[in-house]
């Protein structure tokens, strides 16, 4: 996916920083936007399982990148230009937005994906408001909040059944398979991605914000890109299509479905569609992959997504007051 900026924050006026969620109430309509966004999202974890097998993970998330900016650079060079005190004033925050969120977290879903499941990769991706949460703690100065605690040793728990396949030693024993590392490595990418937008407040107009980010992205793919061995990077009947909808589906689409929900519900309601991911994602994988539900994906997934959903909603400080941050 691209930049979606951050799970948890709103835009206000198109620019990326942040405020509190209106309490009014919204249109059923609005949340067809959030809903629908995470249906592409699920597809999109179908669509990397599906990738694993025909092309390298370097080179679809270099195509995607491509395939994005081809699309956009029409709409958006003109205001770039006009914009560009403003972008060259936040040029390294942006660089690295960029690095965090589409190049890394995109690179190493598609690396996990050759190792694991397509519902195990969801329900770890499930984990990122919580992950945003506990990173808030230590960049922003946030308070720990009792939500945070419980639900954090809930996902824990969760995920360590999910990983050991219904034992719950077996992630110390063994250690935890590469994908699910991975997936988690991605997952806590684009957490902190999330929070550092939050910490910097920059005020530039998100979709500018978006195509910056994906030109410093594709920047840092490119020598990855030039040392892949023959072969691995074909465009091919096979491949375009995955590339097809990772770069329109996943990317542009779905940053629209998300941006537009958070606009119009605000950050908190639109986090809570994330825990549909994983129901979806094991709804597609049945379908589509043939992949099998087995009891410790209902359990640990469903643990670990209990434990999101309560650090969502009960907000109560564990210690007292905020911190703050300077």
């Amino acid at each position: 996916m691209l930049a979606r900026d951050g799970l948890n924050d709103p835009q206000q006026d198109g620019c990326l920083y942040f405020s509190n969620a209106s309490r009014t109430a919204m249109p059923l309509r609005s949340y067809l936007y959030p809903f629908l966004a995470i249906v592409l999202w699920a597809g999109n974890v179908i669509v990397s399982k599906m990738a694993a097998s025909a092309i390298s993970p370097t080179a679809i998330t270099f195509y995607r990148l491509v395939l994005v900016l081809l699309l956009m650079s029409p709409f958006m060079l003109r205001t770039l230009w006009r914009n560009r005190v403003q972008i060259r004033r936040h040029w390294w925050q942006l660089a690295l937005s960029g690095l965090l969120a589409m190049a890394l977290f995109q690179s190493l879903s598609y690396r996990a994906a050759e190792s694991t499941t397509a519902t195990n990769m969801a329900i770890v991706t499930a984990l990122i408001p919580l992950l945003t949460a506990l990173l808030s703690v230590i960049v922003l100065g946030e308070a720990i909040t009792i939500g945070m605690a419980v639900g954090g040793l809930l996902s824990f728990t969760g995920l360590l059944y999910l990983v050991g396949h219904g034992d719950l030693g077996a992630a110390m024993r063994e250690g935890v398979h590469l994908g699910d590392a991975l997936m988690l490595l991605a997952a806590f990418s684009y957490a902190l991605y999330g929070v550092l937008l939050r910490r910097w407040k920059m005020n530039v107009p998100v979709w500018q914000a978006v195509y910056v980010q994906a030109v410093a992205a594709l920047v840092l793919m490119l020598p990855q890109f030039l040392l892949l061995p023959s072969g691995t990077a074909a465009l091919d009947a096979r491949t375009l299509p995955l590339i097809a909808y990772s770069g329109i589906g996943s990317s542009i689409l779905l940053s629209f479905l998300w941006i537009e929900g958070v606009k119009k519900l605000g950050p908190n309601r639109c986090s809570i569609f994330i825990n549909l991911l994983p129901v979806l994602t094991a709804l597609f994988a049945i379908l589509w992959l043939n992949e099998n539900m087995r009891a410790y994906h209902l359990i640990g997934g469903g643990v670990s997504l209990a434990g999101v959903l309560l650090t969502q909603v009960v907000q109560r400080p564990l210690f007292g007051a905020r911190i703050g941050y300077r």
